[in-house]
């Protein structure tokens, strides 16, 4: 039915607002509409869509009439599919995941016609799959799992990008990388590198022309980039420097024009540059800098004319900037119909003649809301929802803060507050995000934050000092500052909350997974008074098992440069270790905390929390162990997710909500 969205939800949140919460199950099932994406002339739109018992299918509608469509392929309730990828108007790739294998990889490719027909199998996610034909030997048959998808061919053609992986002979994650050029009807597979490739490459760049141009090397805690000119001329170096210094130079996307876009340090935060490859020179001014946040961005590009029609942004929350006036004047007229939301454009490949347009509408409160845009008529079409049971009017408000530290920096901070109004300071939970030396979170409907906040609680997510996004000192701050100086900007947060009197003082949680988990013992252990209990999950629990766990998938590179310049040297900072790792000062922890691990999780071991497990509540009974054995390092399984945010909410509601 074609309508103007804006009523529709309006209608949502006129309604809404006498039900009761929602429940855990809407909030953590598997997403219901995912990979949504326009064929190349946008004649059909590809979606998965969740189907009953934990199944799932790969649908391709009529952009003309959506109520027209094939199923191209089901997946059974052990696997998901990870991707879509149009590879032209008339064939679609999709990978398939094995949920009864957690280690990364075991990927299939398959490839079909959009009707159906002409299903390929490409790829095997199945390591014993043909292990006796690897390498370039393979030239028609189905490859190996060293092979995984790169991206399509832009030509028309039924051709993809294929990354083979090789290993050296220590780690259990691949070193470097070779691409290739794979048919999806035939599987002939075909060279686009020459073997006179710098060594050590893990991440490539290709131009308008399918071609590799760059390669980032990754050694010793260098990154450093190479560029060619054409296929078969020599390499020459475009920037070498350290992983994680000072300039941050990242080679992002080229244009039709041949032109190069990196990412590199401009008055201390990163921005989009030009970069003249005939000069070898990078601009003098930035193409994009965004004052106070790091660039962090997409483009748009017609892929017939080889334009840059746009590019969307990230900084508090997301916005478009678009270049082209008919895209720019088609942003406004949706922004009219659909007011209250980020409408995020999504193009196809050829952008400036497609009859319709992809629009993502979400915010805060919203799951994303596909909706098709006819050009010609300016309607919109709703494909669906994400989460379609989510009603925004039960949702909490989320915005965007900066508060101090105690040694005076600015740091971010997202807050979201529970619905509906309040009669004083109410109990908060500080989430912490994993990582640590990433972005944590951005102004969208997150599903921990508007659950806790939708049972009462005031969330709070700092982008502590050493995430990125927010400039190179912010980051630099961080660097072997675990247990310390991050540890500090939560607790400043929690007493912020508290001063603009959101945050009850006597009933304030602090949770997270990963190193969001070290960071609830950690804050458990040095702040007592503060944080009443705790809940975590795949944390990290001591920092030196970190380096030493023989069952990691840390590489050689990871441990040796890494983790020491991010975290310290086991060596030279063992004392540090010692007074900043939980299972030492497992025996301070009086708190309720609630731990959860995956036996399969290889990123941080399930031995971080069976040690510390043992160790705690030698001193502590108010402590709770879960441990999933079919998940990794997080919950990929509907039930577990579902089963552990119940959990949670039963432990809050008795240690923080009912606590005196």
């Amino acid at each position: 039915m074609k309508t103007s969205l804006s009523l529709l939800f309006c209608a949502l949140l006129a309604t809404g607002a006498q039900a009761a919460a929602p429940a855990a199950e809407q909030f953590f099932q598997t997403t219901q509409l995912d990979h949504v994406s326009l064929s190349p002339k946008g004649g059909y739109v590809a979606a998965v869509a969740a189907l009953p018992k934990g199944e799932s299918a790969l649908l391709v509608r009529d952009t003309r009439d959506l109520s027209k469509f094939k199923v191209i392929v089901k997946t059974s309730d052990q696997q998901v599919i990870s991707a879509v990828h149009w590879v032209n108007e008339n064939r679609i790739g999709f990978t398939f995941k094995n949920l009864r294998i957690e280690f990364e990889g075991n990927l299939d490719e398959m490839a079909a016609d959009r009707d159906g027909s002409n299903l390929t199998h490409l790829i095997s996610g199945n390591w014993e799959h043909n292990r006796e034909s690897t390498g370039s030997m393979i030239k028609a048959r189905v490859l190996t799992a060293d092979y995984a998808f790169f991206d399509v061919a832009h030509d028309g053609s039924d051709d993809i990008l294929v990354e083979k992986y090789s290993w050296n002979n220590i780690d259990s994650t691949p070193d470097r990388s070779y691409l290739f050029r794979l048919n999806t009807r035939t599987r002939q597979l075909s060279e686009v590198l020459d073997r006179s490739l710098p060594d050590s490459v893990q991440d490539w760049l290709t131009d308008a022309r399918d071609l590799p141009r760059v390669g980032t090397a990754r050694r010793q805690g260098r990154c450093t980039s190479f560029y060619r000119a054409a296929l078969g001329a020599p390499w020459q170096e475009l920037d070498s420097g350290e992983c994680f210094g000072g300039r941050n130079f990242t080679p992002l996307f080229f244009d039709g024009d041949d032109t190069l876009y990196v990412r590199a340090s401009h008055k201390g935060y990163g921005a989009l540059f030009r970069y003249d490859l005939k000069a070898m020179k990078m601009a003098d001014a930035p193409f994009i800098s965004l004052p106070g946040f790091d660039f962090e961005g997409a483009p748009e590009i017609d892929i017939p004319s080889g334009r840059l029609l746009g590019i969307h942004l990230q900084t508090d929350a997301g916005v478009t900037h678009w270049f082209h006036p008919q895209l720019k004047a088609e942003q406004a007229r949706i922004d009219a119909l659909l007011p209250g939301t980020t409408n995020t454009i999504r193009c196809a490949a050829d952008c400036l003649a497609t009859p319709v347009l992809l629009v993502a509408a979400s915010s805060d409160r919203q799951p994303t809301h596909y909706v098709i845009y006819q050009r010609a008529s300016g309607t919109l079409v709703s494909m669906g929802s994400e989460h379609p049971d989510i009603d925004a009017a039960q949702m909490g408000l989320r915005d965007f803060h900066r508060y101090r530290a105690r040694d005076g920096r600015s740091i971010p901070a997202y807050v979201t507050l529970p619905p509906g109004p309040a009669s004083g300071p109410r109990p908060a939970v500080v989430l912490v995000h994993g990582g640590p030396n990433v972005r944590g979170t951005y102004w969208d409907w997150d599903a921990e934050a508007q659950f806790l906040a939708t049972r009462g609680y005031v969330v709070i997510q700092p982008e502590f000092r050493g995430g990125t996004g927010f400039g190179a000192d912010h980051f630099n701050a961080g660097l072997k500052q675990w247990g310390m100086a991050m540890q500090d900007d939560l607790a400043d947060a929690a007493q912020w909350a508290v001063k603009q009197g959101w945050a009850d003082p006597k009933r304030i949680a602090i949770m997270g997974a990963s190193y969001g988990g070290y960071a609830t013992l950690m804050g458990l252990i040095k702040e007592p008074q503060l944080f009443r209990c705790g809940v975590e999950w795949a944390g990290v629990t001591d920092i030196g098992l970190r380096f030493s766990s023989p069952h990691s998938d840390a590489s050689r590179e990871v441990l040796n440069y890494s983790l020491r310049t991010l975290i310290g040297d086991p060596d030279k900072d063992a004392e540090l270790f010692r007074k900043y790792s939980p299972l030492v000062r497992a025996a301070e922890l009086k708190q309720p905390l609630l731990m959860a691990h995956g036996a399969e999780d290889k990123r941080v071991t399930l031995e971080h929390a069976t040690r510390f497990h043992d160790a705690v509540q030698q001193h502590n009974k108010n402590v709770e162990f879960i441990t999933y054995p079919n998940e990794g390092h997080g919950w990929r399984h509907e039930d577990n997710r579902i089963a552990f945010w119940r959990r949670v909410e039963t432990f809050l509601d008795k240690n923080l909500k009912q606590a005196d």
